[in-house]
């Protein structure tokens, strides 16, 4: 059984974990209709300084840093070089709409593999005076690089989908575990739902997905008859066969089992267990979406689970193949979607630059993936879709909301 921190490693569909329109801070970005907010600039302040450690991306005057891995694990520099590309199309296409002004210039700096490199790009950043830092990544680099931008008093938008390195101040832009399960357990609720179980790994993400699963029944109003982990095949087999009587009973109409290296393994074991397919409404998290072994479990037909809608990497795609060959990893709509953000005229030339207030705005923003908005708290709320396996594929049965 696979564990992981946050699960960025490279799929090969689209999917991602990792967003009501309103407000004055409304962003819109390409393909997406309302009104544009990206107000000419005002006064004329200083340049961004050239000598800058790392590739430099725009020629506006107000600096960003954005901190990725681009050295190190391989799996997390593919993530990396995809987000840099996604941060120059998104250059791109401010520098080639005449309805924006080129407000930034985006400053890329390497982290690494760990918080330390982290830490250290943030510092860097800070130095050279950049007014916003996007990124990094993981969570323990978020929670490293974001001590040092607390510290200089300037914000940071981090990546990681880890609600726990969230704070005020520091900001996650990517689907947090609280976000989706509240989604798939709010569309569940509406369709007659109110008794569920759940089956979490015995690991940083299931502890995660289970303490999102407790808050979000207890926000609705819904009854967890179970609630049970395991850390190994063995202790997952028990916790199934211990479960049975009561699904077999009727006594829970939903069982959610998160967790996408393991979610298969646990369809072949309730069939074990004489637990008939189609009785219980099973449920997934956003971190199911594209993978090839859930479409083609038999027993997860039927399943449910949220997902960022895959439109905006579908406007993206042909795109980034011209421009840069190959396909990007999904959390590229991320990085583009950053960048927009951050050179939005009322956030950039505003006093303060990227004032919290604005940043935090009710309305919230339409980013590449979707609505999205910040809380003060630093965690975020994604518009998911939710999606349905049937006959091997997933559809949408339900459009994007928060």
């Amino acid at each position: 059984m696979r564990r992981k921190e946050t699960p960025i490693v490279p799929r090969t569909e689209l999917t991602r974990r990792r967003l009501l329109l309103g407000g004055v801070s409304l962003l819109v970005l390409a393909g997406c209709t309302g009104p544009s907010f990206d107000f000419p600039s005002f006064g004329g302040p200083t340049p961004p300084p050239v000598n800058a450690g790392g590739p430099t991306i725009g020629t506006g005057p107000v600096r960003v840093a954005m901190l990725l891995p681009l050295t190190g694990d391989p799996s997390l520099t593919d993530v990396g070089i995809s987000m840099q590309n996604g941060a120059q199309l998104a250059m791109d296409f401010i520098a080639s709409n005449p309805n924006m002004t080129d407000n930034i210039t985006i400053s890329i700096k390497d982290t690494g593999p760990d918080a330390g490199g982290a830490a250290a790009a943030a510092q860097q950043a800070v130095q050279e005076g950049s007014a916003l830092i996007l990124g990094p990544l993981k969570a323990d680099q978020v929670t490293a690089a974001g001590s040092v931008a607390k510290t200089a008093g300037i914000p940071l938008i981090g990546f990681s989908n880890n609600s726990g390195a969230a704070q005020p101040g520091v900001f996650l832009l990517n689907v947090l575990p609280e976000s989706e399960v509240r989604r798939s357990l709010s569309y569940a609720k509406a369709n007659g739902k109110r008794a569920f179980a759940g089956i979490f790994p015995n690991n940083s993400f299931g502890q995660i997905q289970q303490a999102a699963f407790q808050q979000a029944a207890s926000d609705l109003g819904l009854r967890i008859v179970a609630n049970s982990t395991f850390g190994s095949e063995d202790e997952a087999r028990a916790v199934v066969n211990q479960l049975a009587p009561t699904l077999l009973a009727g006594q829970v109409d939903s069982l959610f089992i998160p967790d996408r290296a393991t979610a298969p393994s646990l369809g072949a074991m309730l069939v074990d267990a004489k637990v008939p397919p189609g009785g219980i409404q099973i449920l997934g998290s956003a971190d199911w979406n594209g993978d090839t072994a859930i479409l083609s479990s038999p027993y997860l037909g039927g399943s449910i689970y949220p997902a960022v809608d895959d439109k905006g990497f579908q406007a993206i795609l042909p795109q980034y193949q011209q421009r840069f060959g190959g396909t990007p990893h999904p959390f590229v709509t991320i990085a583009y979607t950053a960048v927009i953000l951050a050179n939005v005229s009322s956030l950039s030339m505003g006093t303060p630059k990227y004032d919290r207030a604005i940043l935090t705005s009710a309305g919230g923003f339409n980013g590449r993936d979707g609505v999205f908005k910040f809380n003060a708290d630093g965690t975020s709320q994604y518009a998911l879709v939710i999606k349905k396996i049937a006959n091997g594929v997933a559809v949408v049965v339900d459009q994007a909301r928060l």
